[in-house]
């Protein structure tokens, strides 16, 4: 089961009350949905910071190695 933490916090009326009514459920569950969309949000910020890059990754492996157990067609569709 999810550990739950009861909180008390001071915000501005307004705000609340548009984001209740912009997702069109409760509080709690408004609130539960921000806190969600946060944490992407900054997750998604820290993917786009390496760019593709990997650490590491380009060591250890290689696109040939990555395509031996593969056969490709003459279009380069992976066919198996």
């Amino acid at each position: 089961m999810v550990q739950m933490r009861k909180i008390t916090a001071f915000l501005p009326a307004e705000l609340i009350n548009g984001a209740m009514e912009f997702s069109g459920a409760g509080l709690t569950e408004t609130l539960r949905q921000a806190l969600r969309d946060y944490s992407h949000r900054e997750a998604s910020k820290g993917l786009l910071a390496l760019r593709g890059k990997f650490p590491g990754l380009a060591e250890e492996m290689n696109l040939a190695e990555l395509r031996e157990d593969r056969e490709f067609d003459e279009h380069g569709n992976v066919i198996r």
